[in-house]
């Protein structure tokens, strides 16, 4: 595919587009909005990967590409910068989380409806390790629990942990309850058919892994999923169905069970505990996750890192 890189606010552009041009992608544009950099970074970005053209515009992008990827460290934004796209009717891969709020969700999920290939989310929700026990699992094995977490934050980081228990339990989620923060915010999920799964996040001391443990009637199993093939796995899975070569791959629904999981612990937390629904959830108008402030906090951070 012809592919387009929108926004160059994280590592991720960096780090994804090697990969792409390694599966023999051809990164055809960028655009950056300026959340994070100063102007002339896409052109920077452009001549460092080989990228032959730099969009001054969004608009006139979705001409030039088969499939647009989505790098907006703000996740309010996601939706506006997908527009063009879906509304061209070409691929999108959101980079996580996809939606902060309910109301894009919905968004999302109606232009998937409409024809448009969307994807995107965690890479831990494609992660080798999940997929490996996954293969190797007996399916009369029934799982008892399980736990699974990472540090840093709530949402933005925090997402991952909700990927990786979704890779491992499947969809069908059905409501979710804060049980508070003791240093990290602890969460119960409940899937309609009775299993539980239980996920720490946010901040800690130092830097966790991502992982998880599963009981099972017959075993207790720990993963703790390598880095450095995240990116990879999720490109390999999600890149075959953007361009039309694959189906198998879970659909749009299912990869937002996790934003729409962190949303409803949101609200459980802010709610003093209370068992929150999905289905309430993602009916809700209310504001979710910040994205406009978190970008304003992960400017800070990156500028002073450059210092």
């Amino acid at each position: 595919m012809k592919i387009g890189i929108v926004d160059l606010d994280t590592s991720h552009p960096n780090a994804w587009v090697p990969i792409l041009q390694e599966m023999g992608h051809e990164v055809a544009a960028v655009y950056d909005g300026g959340t994070v950099h100063d102007a002339g970074k896409a052109s920077e970005f452009a001549a460092k990967h080989g990228i032959p053209i730099v969009c001054d515009r969004l608009s006139d992008m979705p001409e030039l590409v088969d499939a647009a990827i989505i790098h907006s460290v703000n996740w309010d934004l996601h939706v506006e910068r997908a527009r063009p796209f879906a509304e061209a009717g070409k691929a999108i891969l959101i980079d996580k989380p996809m939606a902060g709020n309910a109301q894009d969700v919905r968004q999302l999920l109606a232009w998937a409806r409409d024809g448009v290939r969307i994807v995107g989310g965690s890479a831990l929700r494609f992660c080798e390790e999940a997929e490996a026990w996954r293969l190797a699992r007996d399916p009369e094995d029934r799982v008892v629990a399980a736990l699974a977490g990472c540090s840093v934050d709530d949402f933005n980081y925090g997402i991952h942990a909700y990927g990786l228990m979704l890779a491992i339990m499947g969809p069908g989620l059905a409501s979710v309850r804060s049980a508070g923060v003791h240093i990290q915010h602890q969460v119960e999920l409940v899937w309609r058919d009775g299993r539980k799964g239980f996920l720490s996040v946010g901040e800690t001391a130092g830097y966790l892994p991502f992982y998880a443990t599963i009981v099972s009637e017959r075993e207790v199993r720990h993963i703790q999923v390598d880095p450095d093939r995240l990116y990879r796995s999720l490109l390999a899975a999600t890149l075959p169905y953007l361009a039309g070569e694959r189906a198998e791959i879970p659909p749009l629904g299912e990869l937002l069970e996790a934003e729409l999981a962190a949303l409803a612990a949101r609200r459980s937390l802010l709610e003093g505990g209370r068992t929150v629904a999905l289905e309430e959830v993602s009916a809700a108008t209310e504001p979710g996750y910040d994205g406009a402030e978190f970008a304003v906090q992960y400017r800070k951070k990156a500028r002073g890192q450059a210092r």
